[in-house]
């Protein structure tokens, strides 16, 4: 059985995080051919063209985890109706220096998670726009906006609807195939 090495990027830095909540129960339900490494963006110095000469170790250290990932991950909350700076910023450090794109070519899927009835949807669709760009092929269907997230765990972070547990699976058996595709 082949495995698939996907690099998770959790857009939210808190430590009770929905959207860490919702990447744990996407890893719970993933088949066991993948394999997780969630990279701390939260850790990557702010992107400064000055310093791809003599790259910090952060960045040389996320560049080689995305080049080594056969596919992508994406949860995100919404910020003021886009994505949030550390994952811009991991965006940058990621696509840098010109002409070396860690992010090419990589499947990926995205999903957006807020305590709002809306789910993240300009996050989710800034986040897609951004990936297009880097030329990051991304899950089309299903799109996944979870809303109302703050009710969708109890107090250990594990899920407690099961209609959100089943849409979750078919997202990760979708994400899946779309890994598959591109191997």
């Amino acid at each position: 059985m082949e495995k698939y090495q996907i690099a998770v990027c959790v857009g939210s830095l808190r430590r009770a995080s929905l959207n860490r909540k919702t990447a744990s129960a996407l890893m719970t339900l993933a088949p066991e051919t993948f394999q997780w490494n969630i990279l701390d963006i939260g850790k990557l110095p702010m992107y400064n063209e000055d310093l791809d000469e003599t790259p910090p170790d952060e960045w040389v250290s996320f560049r080689k985890a995305l080049k080594d990932a056969d596919g992508l991950l994406f949860v995100t909350p919404e910020y003021n109706r886009s994505i949030p700076g550390v994952l811009k910023n991991a965006l940058d450090v990621g696509s840098r220096p010109y002409g070396a794109n860690a992010w090419d070519g990589k499947p990926a899927a995205v999903v957006s998670v807020s305590p709002s009835k809306i789910g993240g949807f300009g996050a989710n669709h800034h986040l897609r726009q951004a990936l297009a760009y880097l030329n990051v092929p991304t899950l089309a269907q299903p799109e996944a906006y979870i809303g109302d997230a703050a009710g969708l765990f109890d107090d250990q972070g594990n899920l407690t609807e099961d209609s959100t547990r089943q849409f979750l699976s078919d997202f990760i058996q979708a994400f899946k195939t779309w890994v598959e595709r591109f191997r």
